[in-house]
């Protein structure tokens, strides 16, 4: 496995952290809180094209490769960007691989940035079980009628188009039955209470109260959508466990800066042996997580239980260290650390967020146990 950037990672990795160091002011965060997305940040990322980092070049885009994800969201991470790109790659990945010839003109306008997309898929009781879905879909004369619940659908409300599993068959907990369906925004009979997050953007709770969609709205084989959707969640904890990377190299530098700067009998803190100790230490845990993501992203495409066997062991890892991190900035700052004006209570707010989305730590340390055993 190659460690090095190509020339054109590089490039794209270079010219990223140049533009967001200048586009995530505190104007842009507080445009995000209000709005679910920051206009000019979003419209300076399309110019950039970097969601064609996300997708191959036959899905239309650029890059689509494990080390492709690692580059673009380690970058978000760094700079706490509120981008949800993360909703891009899952609901445009979905697109992609299942969709028909009219459904995969989406995936180019997303990448051009003239729409935004959704994954509307964890419902109140799944937690964080994939094939747990209670939301129904049934055939009715005009073509689907949907009805269930789904909850924490980030960019749910801002979305032009939402990708919905639903269960045309089976019962909840069974990989077979779960269909996808693409909803534009305004359908009838769709209810979005939008609201923000912590660590920014906004998500939504949808109940669909007998949604009516096309014929044509059925993304793929009906009741075959659990591979697919387990592929796209695969790709975006990639994702996550960059971003995750990025805001802890920020995190430490800013406690590394800070310890330099903040002086206690007469010198800076940061001559305490004890201290020196904690920052070593919090710099060993990030470089070992920094290895778990590189061998995750590379295994991205191998077979389907060795990709989530890999995926288990670095969500874990990553979560695990992400909260040493957190708290060990924290404690060397003091009170300053948690906030609002230092910028430290931001990334450790969202690398808790972070450990929670699609598993936490715990979670998948049992799955990577169960995944062993079989």
């Amino acid at each position: 496995m190659n460690f090095q950037l190509t020339e054109e990672r590089q490039m794209l990795q270079d010219g990223l952290r140049r533009y967001l160091a200048d586009a995530v002011t505190p104007e842009a965060l507080k445009a995000d809180e209000a709005e679910g997305v920051a206009p000019e940040l979003w419209s300076g990322l399309s110019e950039m094209g970097v969601a064609g980092a996300l997708f191959t070049e036959e899905q239309g885009g650029f890059g689509g490769h494990g080390f492709d994800l690692m580059t673009v969201f380690e970058e978000l991470g760094r700079a706490g960007a509120p981008a949800p790109l993360v909703e891009l790659l899952l609901a445009g990945g979905l697109i992609a691989e299942t969709g028909s010839e009219t459904q995969l003109a989406l995936v180019e306008q997303a990448v051009e940035g003239a729409v935004q997309l959704a994954f509307a898929h964890g419902e109140p009781a799944s937690r964080f079980d994939i094939d747990r879905i209670e939301t129904r879909a049934e055939r009715s004369g005009e073509g689907w009628t949907l009805s269930g619940r789904k909850s924490v659908v980030v960019n749910g409300a801002q979305a032009d188009h939402i990708v919905v599993s639903a269960r045309t068959s089976g019962a909840p907990g069974e990989r077979e039955g779960i269909s996808l369906f693409v909803l534009p925004k305004g359908t009838e009979g769709v209810e979005i209470r939008d609201y923000p997050l912590s660590q920014g953007g906004h998500a939504a709770e949808i109940v669909f109260d007998g949604a009516t969609l096309p014929e044509d709205a059925l993304l793929g084989a009906e009741g075959q959508a659990h591979e697919a959707i387990e592929t796209a969640q695969a790709r975006a904890t990639a994702a996550l466990c960059a971003d995750a990377l990025g805001a802890m190299e920020t995190a430490r530098a800013l406690t590394g800066d800070y310890l330099k700067t903040r002086k206690q009998f007469g010198q800076p803190i940061g001559k305490f042996q004890a201290l020196q100790h904690r920052a070593a230490d919090m710099l060993i845990e990030i470089e070992q997580a920094r290895s778990a993501v590189i061998n995750l992203c590379g295994h991205l495409e191998a077979d389907r239980d060795t990709r989530e066997i890999h995926v288990s062991a670095t969500k874990h890892l990553v979560g695990k260290v992400a909260r040493l991190v957190a708290e060990e900035a924290i404690q060397m700052h003091g009170g300053i650390g948690m906030t609002e004006e230092y910028d430290l209570g931001r990334f450790a707010r969202r690398l808790s967020m972070l450990d929670q989305r699609f598993g936490d730590a715990t979670y998948h340390l049992g799955r990577f146990v169960r995944l062993r055993a079989a």
